[in-house]
């Protein structure tokens, strides 16, 4: 986390300020300044989600990637097979 801080003002609606107000006085934030910079971290994270989640996604419908993760398949298909069996040998 960064040790950096710059002061900002922000304009938020009355009921999101009185619900911040609230979690706070119920212990679940230090301060409001804590709760909104935590919001926006889990906001981040949310969209940092997505963006990894589109892009396997889109790996999906990548022909070129589909046929590189084939041969992947084809080149382990005999060793894969064979850890199966030892794992159910061992059984």
């Amino acid at each position: 986390m960064n040790d950096h801080i710059i002061r900002t003002t922000l304009t938020l609606p009355v009921e999101l300020l009185e619900a911040t107000d609230r979690a706070v006085s119920e212990g679940k934030a230090k301060s409001r300044n804590e709760f909104v910079a935590r919001a926006i971290r889990n906001e981040l994270a949310v969209q940092k989600r997505a963006e990894i989640d589109a892009a396997f996604a889109e790996m999906g419908n990548d022909a070129e990637y589909q046929a590189e993760v084939e041969i992947i398949n084809q080149e382990f298909a005999q060793s894969d097979w064979e850890a199966l069996q030892l794992g159910e040998s061992q059984r």
